[in-house]
């Protein structure tokens, strides 16, 4: 190695005693006084080529006294390391060196940049390029620097860095390319391209890697449960460059209930923020909430977050009296709510466990995440299936039941009974209920007893139409030319 240093450095005096140019003949018998008896003394030759990879590096060819406090300084700072191959370093060393006998002369124009270096911002995993223009290169040279590390990349079309993944080329010596394949993170920052006059001319680029957003699994919430009234408290964390902001929404297209501290409510279509807190929360609020997270770099991204409300469950019946004749079909239903979901099944008083037949058709449909509706059909009416229906509804907060009456109505008829559900209170009125009936007997009170819904208490009769009112209040059937009033005070059964 050393007879390869020696002969690059008598190359160049021969070629500098060839041109009236002392001063640089001077810098370069400098430059060898200063490296060649370390270069003899050294254990491990890479040791002394670190200051010559600064100069060469900076191209910084300043006078022997200069170049002096450069080597120390920077050998002092590096601790003496080298990079790269010995051949590489060579090869930095001679370009350094042989810029000292470049210059203008002859009346030829020194180099110029023909425009400034342009910022990139690049996606990573993309390819980057940096685009140098030059003007007049003639036997100057082009070489690209990180300027934040001082890490070399390139000199002229050698590559210098051990980064695979950076390679340079150039058109006609006028622009000259520094390219930088799937780019990573630590690929960002500030980079030179230099050309070698005296004093060195450069201009710089900013690489900005950007990075779209992704979700931090140890800080963002999974499927989360809390009970009726509580509060929910779910997060999404996101990373990227820039930094991304995070959005959230139902997936059902629903508002969410945003309440303050003094319980006002508030119903938004989105929710900006990394954190969204649901307090006093209602079974309507349960569902998918989706954790959007963008920052204008493609693609965005979202997390799908279940929130489960449970509750006990509930049980509405919207007729607690059935009628139907013998022989004819008839539909017992319940609407069930219940978080987690309840099993539902029916029974037949006094506890007569109903299971799934020709005779009895069950289904179950659900109508949302917590609602659902149970029915049964019963098939062929037959006189023993008159009687008392419980539909029940278990979860692991507890049970509820209710009870259906199925009686007989002689006859094809029709009846409309509109009695409340389980929530309506004792003070609600019943409203009017009007059917067909031409075998309603007149005189035996307790045949009729059995055949009309047990909160009817009063009967209306005119021509063969029936009005039963279940209210305090008086209800008359005219026609044109004659009322008559029959009524009937029915007992009640239970």
């Amino acid at each position: 190695m050393f007879e390869m240093f020696e002969f690059s450095y008598k190359a160049l005096v021969m070629r500098a005693k060839m041109r009236p140019l002392g001063s640089y003949l001077e810098k370069a018998q400098c430059l060898w006084d200063l490296a060649s008896a370390p270069l003899r003394n050294a254990r491990d030759k890479r040791d002394v080529l670190a200051p010559f990879m600064f100069i060469a590096g900076q191209m910084a060819l300043e006078y022997c006294a200069v170049a002096a406090t450069n080597i120390a300084s920077r050998c002092a700072a590096e601790g003496g390391a080298a990079r790269g191959s010995m051949l590489a370093h060579l090869l930095l060393l001679s370009t350094a060196l042989a810029a000292v006998t470049s210059g203008k002369h002859g009346g030829v124009d020194a180099p110029e940049f023909g425009e400034p270096l342009t910022n990139l911002t690049v996606p990573i995993g993309r390819d980057a390029t940096f685009k140098c223009i030059v003007v007049n290169l003639g036997n100057y040279r082009v070489g690209w620097v990180k300027a934040d590390t001082k890490a070399i990349q390139a000199i002229h079309e050698h590559v210098i860095t051990h980064n695979h993944r950076v390679s340079v080329s150039h058109s006609d010596h006028f622009t000259w390319y520094l390219h930088i394949k799937n780019v990573q993170e630590e690929d960002r920052g500030q980079y030179m391209c230099q050309i070698n006059t005296d004093p060195m001319k450069s201009q710089m680029g900013f690489l900005e890697v950007v990075i779209p957003p992704d979700f931090i699994p140890e800080e963002t919430s999974g499927d989360t449960m809390v009970p009726e009234g509580g509060t929910a408290r779910v997060s999404c964390k996101a990373r990227g460059i820039p930094p991304p902001r995070v959005m959230w929404k139902r997936e059902d297209g629903q508002e969410i209930v945003v309440r303050d501290q003094n319980g006002s409510k508030t119903k938004v279509l989105s929710f900006q923020g990394e954190v969204l807190k649901l307090s006093k929360i209602s079974r309507s609020e349960m569902g998918t909430y989706l954790c959007i997270a963008s920052n204008g770099i493609p693609p965005t991204v979202s997390k799908r977050i279940h929130i489960s409300v449970h509750f006990h469950p509930v049980i509405q019946v919207p007729n607690q009296l059935v009628g139907a004749p013998l022989g004819t079909d008839v539909t017992l239903e319940c609407y069930v709510e219940s978080s987690p979901k309840s099993i539902n099944y029916w029974v037949k008083d006094p506890g007569e466990l109903i299971i799934p037949s020709e005779h009895h058709e069950m289904t179950v449909r659900q109508k949302s995440m917590f609602e659902a509706e149970m029915s049964m059909t019963i098939k062929n009416i037959r006189r023993e299936d008159l009687g008392s229906y419980i539909c029940v509804a278990k979860n692991s907060l507890g049970d509820v039941e209710s009870k259906i009456r199925l009686y007989e109505i002689p006859g094809n008829d029709r009846h409309v009974y509109q009695y409340p559900d389980e929530r309506t209170t004792s003070d609600d009125e019943y409203g009017t209920e009007i059917y067909d009936d031409e075998d309603i007997p007149n005189n035996n009170d307790n045949e009729k007893s059995n055949r009309v819904p047990d909160r009817a208490n009063k009967w209306y009769s005119n021509d063969g139409k029936i009005v039963i009112t279940t209210n305090n209040g008086a209800s008359t059937m005219f026609t044109a030319t004659l009322t008559v009033t029959i009524v009937f005070l029915l007992p009640t059964f239970i």
